[in-house]
């Protein structure tokens, strides 16, 4: 019988020692051993305990992806440049009705009987308190997108790529169509919502919710495969798992590259923007060196005292600066925005979501798309990660929580950072640098400063957002290492942390080589390529899901 290694440790606050097992009638019964597959030894003073052949398949494959894309630039180039349209204009409605189930699924089991199951057993208790719970999952899961995307999407979405054939209020020659303005500025706000609010965290809760289930209520590693058990039985533990697995490492390192990449063109325009730093590739991966290093730190420190720490830090950092911009903003219009936007959404959100007869291609196929296989390429990182930290809580309770609250704080985020910049394009569109440096020449990496640029002590929150954007980078970072090692490790949560620190090391490095052959285009062609499968893999978790929770005690 598989049972999990160690006692759980002391919940949070209450002083009251967990379980140290599932419940005894939901145990899946097999002859599995976590770790036993694993390989464990010594290099020197440096100890591995990886798995085996998850771990050799993963590691060969990273390190030969990365001297391909160093030894013959151009050639990856082309191959990326290629890779993104072909999956986006071919897989769009794929994508689009896979999030559609994720969602319906997820709302569904809030109000089913089995929203009283508890994760861990009827008397288990919560690992952390709600603060540091939300603090550490929504700076894992949204961090860096929202300080990438949370000015730039908006004021694009309303002047540029026109979502379900609203027109823009930027006519060619750069005046205001007044007749446009309302239903732009709603629909940017509605059309930026529907990629931060259900769709995602529904993603991910499917992904974290399967893992929780199967590791604390039915004694299984902490690794993707074994929610596949209700599927395969024993063969999880052979190569069906092992490719299950394997895919879930790539889907993860390429996920996290492209947030990386995209953390590390925002800092490093962010400094040029105010310090005059010059802005090319050189430069970031200089910037990817060195807040990797930091990452690194954060690893060897472990989850309490790393990526809990931190993630607490910037989330109350993150909430001054929202908090800035929304009183030394048009405080009265943003707060119009927070209510019309969630309304338009709520409204548009089956003709936003609807994969068929669209017109508005650009947005569907260069936004939505990739957005959907981001999130689910980030899926095995962010659901394992909030998998660790969620054990006590009910399923209802875990849904409403990963769902709802989230979705909510992105949608007051973008109506926040998005409303002040809308607010100063229409106001202004002659002076706006915000129009100048998303409408007219497109540099993304440069609208948040260029928005702080119109508020008071634009300097200081301008660097405030880099440091913002840095401890995402290192949370992200640290966060999905600790995740890819518990996958190689065959489930074993405190292996190595050598192991952890090549992670670390190698994620920093895919970062830089898709940088180098491609920039954002190439990032955004990875984690298609590996969002596509495993959304697969998503799909087939939740009928396991459902299983699993039928043998529950409620």
């Amino acid at each position: 019988m598989c049972r999990l290694a160690g006692a759980r440790k002391t919940a949070e606050g209450t002083g009251a020692v967990a379980d140290t097992g599932p419940p005894e009638a939901s145990i899946i019964e097999t002859d599995y051993v976590v770790g036993q597959d694993n390989v464990e030894g010594k290099v020197g003073p440096i100890g591995f305990d990886i798995h085996n052949p998850v771990f050799a398949i993963s590691g060969i494959t990273v390190v030969v992806f990365v001297f391909y894309a160093l030894a013959l630039p151009e050639q990856a180039a082309s191959v990326f440049g290629w890779l993104r349209p072909a999956l986006t204009d071919n897989f769009d409605w794929f994508f689009m009705i896979a999030a559609n189930v994720f969602v319906v699924f997820c709302l569904a089991l809030i109000f089913t009987p089995w929203g009283g199951v508890r994760l861990g057993g009827k008397d288990a208790t919560p690992d952390y308190s709600y603060l540091g719970w939300l603090a550490m999952l929504f700076a894992a899961g949204m961090g860096i997108g929202l300080m990438f995307f949370g000015v730039l999407e908006p004021v694009y979405h309303m002047a540029v790529s026109e979502p379900l054939g609203v027109a823009s209020p930027i006519a060619e020659d750069g005046s205001i169509i007044s007749e446009n303005v309302g239903a732009a500025r709603t629909m940017g706000l509605a059309a930026s919502i529907y990629h931060w609010g259900l769709h995602p965290w529904a993603i991910y809760a499917v992904l974290a919710l399967a893992l929780s289930l199967f590791t604390y209520n039915k004694g299984l590693p902490l690794t993707i495969r074994s929610a596949f058990y209700p599927i395969f039985g024993d063969r999880v533990w052979g190569w069906t798992g092992h490719i299950i697995d394997t895919l879930a490492v790539f889907a993860t390192l390429f996920g996290l590259a492209t947030s990386l990449g995209l953390g590390a063109q925002q800092a490093n325009a962010g400094l040029e923007y105010i310090y005059g730093v010059p802005n090319n590739t050189t430069v970031q991966v200089i910037l990817i060196s060195i807040i990797t290093s930091i990452a690194l730190i954060s690893v060897v420190r472990g989850l309490d005292g790393g990526v809990k720490r931190l993630s607490e830090i910037n989330m109350v950092v993150a909430a001054l600066l929202l908090l800035f911009v929304l009183f030394l903003g048009p405080t009265a219009t943003v707060l119009s925005d927070f209510v019309t936007g969630l309304g338009a959404y709520v409204v548009d959100l089956p003709a936003l979501s609807n994969p068929f007869g669209r017109e508005d291609e650009g947005y569907v196929h260069g936004w939505t798309t990739f957005y959907w296989a981001w999130w689910i390429s980030w899926s095995p990182f962010v659901g394992m990660f909030i998998a660790r930290v969620s054990r006590g809580r009910t399923v209802r309770e875990f849904i409403i929580c990963v769902l709802l609250i989230p979705s909510l704080v992105c949608v007051l985020w973008m109506a926040v950072f998005g409303g002040v910049a809308i607010d100063q394009v229409l106001s202004s569109p002659e002076t706006s640098v915000v129009k100048a440096n998303v409408i007219d020449s497109y540099s993304p990496e440069l609208s948040l400063f260029a928005m702080l640029e119109g508020l008071p002590l634009a300097a200081v929150t301008s660097t405030i957002g880099i440091i913002l954007v840095i401890v995402f980078f290192v949370t992200s970072s640290d966060s999905g290492s600790l995740v890819i090692d518990t996958i190689t490790a065959g489930g074993k949560v405190d292996a190595p942390v050598p192991q952890r620190v090549f992670w670390a090391t190698f994620e920093g490095a895919v970062a830089i080589v898709l940088l180098i052959g491609g920039g954002l285009g190439a990032l955004q062609a990875m984690v298609i390529s590996t969002g596509l499968p495993f959304t697969i893999i998503l799909l087939a978790m939740c009928w396991t899901i459902i299983q699993g929770l039928r043998t529950e005690e409620r």
